[in-house]
């Protein structure tokens, strides 16, 4: 795995040193920020493929908040 850092310190992967703890992680373009890959139709990530123009049009879907 390689080192993933992460600066958003309330998702649950999230270790000391802006370190991602995700055993895989999940990144999409802005564009399907709103996706629900939860649901039964999450498969279709593993059937698509997007260019992103730019760095900042890719988000993250692993993010998990933290349980308090």
């Amino acid at each position: 795995m390689p080192d993933v850092k992460c600066s958003v310190s309330n998702c649950n992967f999230w270790a000391e040193g802006n370190q991602c703890a995700a055993k895989s992680i999940m990144i999409d373009i802005d564009q399907h920020a709103n996706a629900d890959f939860d649901s039964e139709f999450a498969n279709d990530f593993d059937n698509h493929q997007d260019k992103a123009s730019s760095v900042r049009s890719t988000c993250c879907h692993t993010f998990e908040p933290k349980k308090k």
